[in-house]
């Protein structure tokens, strides 16, 4: 398939990662190719500047289908979820929109034929029983926060629906994303984002995850390198559907502090862990992604240090 002839759903498009996967889609197959869609009834400006935005409601099946069938969507990206620390709050809720929402995307996919559906999965997919470093992609799945329980029933459920339906599904088991452009929306590894807006405006930030919580974290320009580059990659080449271990970097949060001073040296931390810090514990500090790697050559382009000087240039920039 041509990139013109490609139609693109994205749902959750102007969340934290929706956001900037909605702007690179639109570089490399066009505006009117591709439709960013969230539950909100308007989008910042860098979304619709660029292109069109639909308030769409992934829990209300005939409205998404009426859109897939009207544009002629052949590939579906289905960011919409609630995340681990919002999912703490209400995670009846949390199940609701991340598994039933998820068997609307799927549902519609097959009876309308679309090609390809992207559902991410993420770290909190493990939990009890983990070894915490260099976690392989076959290993115990037994998360502790309901988000991560709706990840685990994705991933099987992507796997379960390519054997039997054929539809082609993929996913990312995604560590913890760093981006600049939006906001987290109420993960367990915000504060990696949190922490460069405090630094920069004052100087000083309080942590809610504590000293030694080393985690795995990914720039979010690898995280779209990599989201595209499993969706560009051969389906026979691919060994696993829902659920790619994915790494570029790990760090505890005073690790992450030593880097900002180095460039903002008179930047402090402290700490107060909250509910965050049991969701923390339960996940892995590395992540083996070696199956990617052969997979479908995926390689990060970001390391700890380059990735904090780009954020502090290109925040300093925003928050002036």
């Amino acid at each position: 398939m041509n990139n013109t002839s490609k139609k693109i759903l994205v749902t959750g498009g102007i969340g934290q990662i929706g956001t900037e996967l909605a702007l690179a889609l639109r570089k490399k197959y066009g505006a009117d190719n591709v439709f960013i869609t969230d539950i909100r009834d308007e989008a910042p400006a860098i979304i619709t500047d660029g292109g069109s935005y639909d308030k769409l409601n992934v829990m209300n099946y005939s409205d998404v289908e009426e859109f897939v069938k009207k544009r002629g969507i052949n590939e579906i990206y289905h960011l919409a979820a609630i995340l681990s620390g919002k999912g703490e709050e209400n995670p009846f809720l949390c199940w609701d929109i991340n598994i039933n929402g998820s068997m609307n995307i799927f549902k519609i996919a097959i009876e309308n034929k679309v090609q390809k559906v992207f559902v991410p999965s993420s770290m909190a997919a493990w939990g009890l029983g983990i070894q915490k470093e260099d976690v392989p992609q076959e290993s115990i799945l037994r998360p502790t926060s309901m988000y991560g329980v709706t990840k685990v029933a994705g991933e099987r459920l992507s796997e379960y629906l390519f054997l039997k339906y054929g539809l082609d599904t993929r996913g990312i088991r995604y560590p913890g994303i760093i981006s600049c452009e939006t906001l987290p929306g109420g993960g367990t590894t915000d504060y990696a984002v949190e922490i460069f807006y405090e630094a920069i405006q004052k100087k000083q930030y309080t942590s809610f995850l504590k000293e030694g919580t080393k985690l795995p974290m990914m720039y979010m320009p690898d995280c779209i390198k990599a989201t595209l580059d499993l969706m560009d990659a051969d389906v026979d080449r691919l060994k696993f559907h829902g659920d790619y271990n994915v790494a570029a970097f790990s760090f505890a949060p005073e690790e992450l502090a030593d880097e900002i001073k180095k460039i903002i040296p008179e930047f402090t931390i402290d700490y107060k862990p909250d509910f965050r810090q049991a969701i923390a514990d339960s996940w892995p500090a590395s992540i083996d992604d070696t199956p990617a790697r052969n997979d479908w050559d995926w390689k990060p382009e970001y390391n700890l240090s380059t990735m904090v000087k780009d954020m502090i240039e290109k925040l300093s920039v925003k928050l002036k």
